[in-house]
This record gives structure tokens, C-alpha cells and sequence, in this order.
């Protein structure tokens, strides 16, 4: 009987505390706001050209931001704000054919097309595309920022966000396969060479495989990885559910989860190196956000069990609130690296707010789940 009363309690005090820790959609949403006007009003200060895809990820979580904002609140101002960006723009991808960086802001441009099928958002990322695949890539994978051929391949990790979900867009708005196929044929040719299956993460890019951390540990990359996972959620929101395509990359995604989910440090953050984060004891916001954008989407589509899975995405997402200052500004981002690095709370870059903003709309529409209340997460399913 004893026992019981004991087990009794212990439900009811865990309960208690993850109802402290679950935020409020109300909360969520001013955190988001909070962050994504400090960032617009700060534009004029980054350095990176609108095109670029330091900014082109803000952008994209900009955009999932504009929806709640329009929905919730009737406001329109972040749509228009984008509106303004793609028309001085011409709705112009940046300027290296290959480069996977340079074909990021499509995502947010074909994100637009959806939304208003203005056909000239659609026409320059179609033909740059289109190009690349007459063209297909014959550089080789062992990455040399001196040789632009090493580039023309997705040699490195980050470029698994940049490109594949483009193409995989442009498949669905299209029904043209020929996006698709290769897609999965350049995606599968940097899994190969970059995926360590031992570990179940990303190196960087080649010069990373026979390198190690002072604890002896292999070198595995904060964002590298946040990089791979927030495009893998992309990737995922635009396969079909029966596609014989999906299957690869959902177990991929599923793998990379349960795999990140254990190397999240005891105050909720991943830091710059995953598996020597001792060696770089500051937090890292970039990877921290794209890693609970994608706990939070696996939970929400019901590819992660919730119970296993939403401590730790809330945990993630209430670090990530600890590095938002008064005025909105994050803090403890990594700059523009391929490594990891130490990182202050004075630390900023666009991205990060733009990693911010993806895992806050997730974390937004888990919270309108009624079954990824407290109590339901306390029953079980």
C-alpha cells in the first residue's frame, strides 16, 4: 500500500513540474515576435547580401513566423515585408550556378509562389535548377574552397539544408521527377561519403574524418548536424507520404533524433561539439534551434513517441528562451564556421533567429495538439 501512495505521488509531482515547463501559445508567440522584429530592425547591419543564405534562413523562418502572425493576429506585415524582398530582388537566386548556398532563398521564394501563384517568384529558381541538372555536377567530393568544382556537389553537410528541399519543391509544384531523381541521387551520394554510421551524425566535410577532439572524440559539429536535421524536416513536408523516396530520409531523420536527442547537455542547449562539449562550454543557439525545430516536427507528425521525445524539445525550447535578451536579440550563435568554435552570449548571426523562429512554430503547433498536453503526455498512447 505503501508503495502505491509513493508512486502516487511521484506521478502527481512529475506532473506538476512538466505543467511548469510546458509553455503557453501565447508565450511562444511574443518570444517569436519579440525575436523576428529585432532582427528585421537590425537588417541594415548584416553584412551578407540579401541573397545570401545566412539571410535566406532567416527568411524561410520568417516566413512559417508570417503565417501565425496573419492567422492569430490578422497581421500582415511580415508577408508584405518578405513581398518587398523577392520584388526588389527579382526573385533572383545568388550568383554561383552550383553552389547549394546560393539556392537556399528559394526556399522561401517557392514558399511565396505557394501562397500567391505569382508565376515570376517561380521562373528564376526553375531555370537555375533546371540548369544544374543539364549540367549535372563532376567535381569531386573532397572539399577545396580553392577549387569551385569541390563545390559542385553537396560536399559539405550544411549544403544537405540548402538545396535538396528546393528541389524536392519544385518537384511538387512541377510533378516533374526529373527534381526529384536527382535529388535523391546527390543527397545519397553526400550521405555516403559524409555519414558516419557508427556514430549516426555528419562530418562537416572531409577534413574532419581522421581529426579528433581533446577528449579523443570524433569532430561532429554542432550545426553541421542542426543543418542536416532542419533540412530533413523541409524535406520531409514536401515528400509524399507514399513516395517510394520517403522512406530513406524519414528513417534518416528518425535516427539523427534519437541519436541528437541524447547528447542534449543538462541545461536543455547542445553546444558547438557534440561530443566534446567540454571543450567549448558555451551553449550554441544555432544548432540548439534547428534541433528542437526537429524533436518538435517528428512529435508533431507523429514520427517520434511524444513521451520519449517532448521533455526534451520543451527543455531545448526553454534554453533557447534563456538566450533571448529584453530586447529580442539572441544571443550564443556561432558565427559563419564549418567547426566548432567558442561561442559568447554576445554572439549573433541572422541564422539564428531564423533557426529561432522554425523550432517556435513547431513548438506553437504542438501546443494546439490537446494531446500534447501534460496530462496526455502523462497518460501515455
Amino acid at each position: 500500500m505503501m508503495k502505491k501512495v509513493l508512486f502516487f505521488v511521484l506521478c502527481i509531482n512529475n506532473l506538476c513540474l512538466l505543467h511548469a515547463q510546458v509553455p503557453t501559445q501565447v508565450e511562444v508567440k511574443q518570444c517569436m515576435k519579440l525575436v523576428a522584429d529585432w532582427q528585421i530592425n537590425h537588417m541594415k547591419e548584416v553584412t551578407h547580401g540579401e541573397l545570401n543564405w545566412v539571410n535566406a534562413t532567416f527568411y524561410l523562418g520568417l516566413f512559417r513566423w508570417a503565417a501565425i502572425a496573419e492567422q492569430d493576429s490578422h497581421d500582415d506585415s511580415y508577408y508584405k515585408w518578405l513581398m518587398r524582398l523577392g520584388r526588389r530582388n527579382y526573385w533572383q537566386v545568388d550568383q554561383r550556378m552550383y553552389h547549394a548556398d546560393d539556392i537556399c532563398i528559394s526556399q522561401t521564394y517557392l514558399s511565396m509562389y505557394d501562397k500567391y501563384k505569382e508565376r515570376e517568384m517561380l521562373v528564376p529558381t526553375l531555370a537555375r535548377a533546371e540548369w544544374v541538372i543539364m549540367n549535372p555536377p563532376v567535381g569531386s567530393f573532397e572539399l577545396d574552397y580553392s577549387d569551385a568544382t569541390t563545390l559542385e556537389h553537396w560536399t559539405w553537410c550544411d549544403a544537405l539544408f540548402m538545396a535538396p528541399p528546393v528541389y524536392l519543391h519544385l518537384y511538387n509544384i512541377t510533378g516533374d521527377k526529373k527534381f526529384i531523381r536527382f535529388m535523391d541521387k546527390e543527397y545519397k551520394l553526400t550521405y555516403d561519403y559524409l555519414f558516419d554510421k557508427e556514430e549516426n551524425l555528419f562530418y562537416r566535410d572531409h577534413r574532419y574524418f581522421d581529426k579528433k577532439e581533446a577528449n579523443g572524440a570524433k569532430v561532429f559539429w554542432g550545426r553541421g548536424n542542426g543543418w542536416v536535421l532542419g533540412g530533413l524536416v523541409e524535406m520531409l513536408r514536401e515528400l509524399p507520404v507514399k513516395s517510394k523516396y520517403r522512406p530513406f530520409y524519414q528513417e534518416l531523420f528518425q535516427k539523427m533524433c534519437r541519436r541528437i536527442s541524447r547528447l542534449q547537455n543538462s541545461d536543455g542547449f547542445w553546444y558547438a561539439s557534440l561530443l566534446d562539449p567540454a571543450s567549448y562550454p558555451s551553449p550554441e543557439t544555432s544548432c540548439s534551434g534547428f534541433f528542437v525545430y526537429a524533436l518538435a516536427y517528428g512529435i508533431n507528425e507523429g514520427l517520434l513517441p511524444k513521451e520519449q521525445f517532448l521533455p526534451i524539445a520543451i527543455s531545448g525550447w526553454r534554453a533557447l528562451l534563456s538566450a533571448v535578451e529584453k530586447d529580442g536579440r539572441l544571443g550564443y550563435v556561432q558565427p559563419v564556421g564549418a567547426d566548432p568554435k567558442n561561442v559568447t552570449r554576445e554572439m549573433t548571426e541572422v541564422y539564428g533567429p531564423g533557426a529561432f523562429l522554425l523550432a517556435g512554430t513547431e513548438i506553437y503547433r504542438m501546443l494546439q495538439d490537446s494531446k500534447n498536453s501534460p496530462l496526455a503526455i502523462q497518460g501515455g498512447s
